[in-house]
């Protein structure tokens, strides 16, 4: 029988979203925040213009790129791209986890669109990305927050493409490399590789996306949290600090707050590193177990960030799902009774199995103590379930 370890991760939340706060926060750090104020007066629109500017130097975008804030997290901000954008010609949907398989449903069902393509891979791979046509706009998340697997680059998006790219970035953002100039809309929210809290999302758009908008609209009605354009011109003071509806000003105080930090550790390299670091140690560990693989199959495509694991082991694979699932709930019920893992089942669409969230706001010392927890928990499963 496996013994129970000894030490603990000092911070046991390792959720894929909300995500852990960056080491050291507290609730002070929103002393500052613009409170009981009108986000449209000077300060408050300031507040919002600094989120803004400090996330466009933190990634690197390109000076001719527009970024602003949006309603509704990284969801909103992909619903208004699809809404705002498709219809123009036709698309091809990448889908390999439950994000993509969401978009694609609601452009085949809400937007109807007829010239619709979706190219699709089970959990654990991707679709083969020199079917995809350039020429088309296409839809696809980065990293797949629910598969753990990400596109290994954008050697595959055509540079002289002529449809728009659409990425959903919001779990490879600040974590993973974005080649800006393959992508002409990026999303992704607060909550994530930062630690920032829910609500709000972040919208990117290249010189071809404004030129798309201005030229092109859609025939469907568009609701008001949707619109970027008025009078086929774009609305610009959503890209200058004056968002569509009213955000929560202590969320903007500690998305700024995380972004202070993340320049205070040295920028995006930093936090590139820490993400690598913490897969490094998952990758280690992976290696000398038995009982658990990577959910992705190929080496190059394997999150930074959603590290997703199978168990491989004969007895849980003879299982039927629903008592695969009372068994991984069974594992993370034991961690979470013991204050060592908070919430790090799989993703209820995904095949059953734990996924670690390896953000920049998690240690890899918190990493490396939770993997022998994760031995002993495997442990009492395997009796239980055997017995």
């Amino acid at each position: 029988m496996t013994e129970q370890p000894v030490i603990k991760p000092a911070n046991p939340c390792f959720s894929s979203g909300p995500c852990a706060k960056r080491p050291g926060w507290s609730v002070s750090a929103l002393a500052d925040c613009w409170s009981g104020r009108s986000h449209r007066a000077s300060g408050g629109k300031k507040k919002l213009q600094q989120v803004i500017e400090k996330s466009r130097a933190l990634l690197g975008i390109p000076e001719d790129y527009l970024l602003g804030i949006v309603p509704a997290s990284d969801t909103g901000a992909v619903e208004m791209a699809l809404w705002s954008l498709l219809g123009e010609r036709g698309v091809d949907v990448l889908v390999w986890e439950s994000f993509g398989k969401g978009w694609a449903g609601d452009i085949r069902n809400q937007l109807e669109l007829d010239d619709l393509r979706i190219l699709e891979a089970p959990y654990g791979e991707l679709p083969a990305l020199s079917d995809v046509d350039c020429d088309r706009d296409v839809v696809f998340t980065w990293n797949g927050t629910t598969s753990g697997v990400r596109v290994p680059d954008g050697s595959w998006i055509a540079d002289n493409r002529k449809g728009l790219t659409i990425c959903d970035a919001t779990s490879a953002a600040f974590a993973q490399d974005l080649p800006w100039e393959k992508l002409d809309v990026v999303t992704w929210s607060w909550q994530k590789v930062l630690g920032g809290e829910a609500a709000h999302g972040m919208l990117a758009l290249s010189p071809r996306a404004v030129e798309r908008l201005e030229s092109f609209a859609p025939q469907r009605p568009l609701p008001k949290i949707f619109r970027l354009t008025k009078d086929g011109k774009l609305i610009r003071g959503i890209f200058e600090g004056a968002t569509i509806n009213t955000p929560s000003m202590l969320a903007v105080e500690d998305a700024l707050d995380s972004l202070n930090w993340a320049e205070s550790i040295g920028g995006l390299p930093a936090l590139h590193r820490r993400c690598d670091s913490n897969l490094a140690a998952v990758e280690a560990w992976v290696k000398d177990r038995g009982w658990v693989s990577f959910l992705a199959q190929e080496e190059g495509t394997l999150s930074n960030t959603s590290i997703c694991l199978n168990l491989t082991e004969s007895w849980f694979v003879a299982l039927d799902e629903a008592r695969q699932r009372g068994a991984i709930k069974y594992l993370c019920n034991l961690l979470e009774e013991d204050g060592i893992a908070y919430d790090i089942a799989g993703y209820r669409d995904a095949p059953p199995g734990l996924r670690i969230w390896g953000g920049a706001t998690v240690e890899t010392p918190d990493i490396e103590a939770l993997l022998p927890w994760l031995d002993w928990a495997y442990a009492e499963v395997s009796n239980r379930y055997q017995s």
